[in-house]
C-alpha cells in the first residue's frame, strides 16, 4: 500500500522560515519523482517543486526559485521542503505526490499518488 504523509505545516510571520516534510512508503525513490504542489482557497492546485527519481534532478515554479529548497534523504525514503522567507501569498495547504520517473513539469495527472496535505499559513 502506497501513503505519503505530509508535515511540518503552521503559521508563520512572513519572512520566517518552515521544513514540509513527505514521508513514503510503498514506493522507491529510486524509481518515483515526488513533486511538491499547493492549493490555495479558490484557486488551483499549482506545482511548487519537483526532485526527480535516479539523478535528483530539481524544478520550481518561478514564485518559489531561490526560496524552496527541494531535498530527499534515501535512507528514510523522505523528501523534504524548505521554505524561506515566507510570503503571505504562500499561504496554502502543500501536498506531496509521487510520479513515476522524471519530473514532468507539475502536470497534474501524471502524479499517482497523492498525501493528504498540511496547511501553511504566512500571517503577521
Amino acid at each position: 500500500q502506497v501513503q505519503l504523509v505530509e508535515s511540518g505545516g503552521g503559521l508563520v510571520h512572513p519572512g520566517g522560515s518552515l521544513k514540509l516534510s513527505c514521508a513514503t512508503s510503498g514506493v522507491s525513490l529510486n524509481y518515483y519523482a515526488i513533486g511538491w504542489f499547493r492549493q490555495a482557497p479558490g484557486k488551483e492546485r499549482e506545482g511548487v517543486s519537483c526532485i526527480s527519481s535516479t539523478d535528483n534532478r530539481t524544478d520550481y515554479a518561478d514564485s518559489v526559485k531561490g526560496r524552496f529548497p527541494v531535498s530527499k534523504d534515501r535512507t528514510k525514503t523522505t523528501v523534504y521542503l524548505q521554505m524561506n522567507d515566507l510570503k503571505p501569498e504562500d499561504t496554502a495547504v502543500y501536498y506531496c505526490a509521487a510520479e513515476l520517473g522524471y519530473c514532468s513539469g507539475f502536470v497534474l495527472g501524471a502524479y499517482d499518488y497523492w498525501g493528504q496535505g498540511t496547511q501553511v499559513t504566512v500571517s503577521s
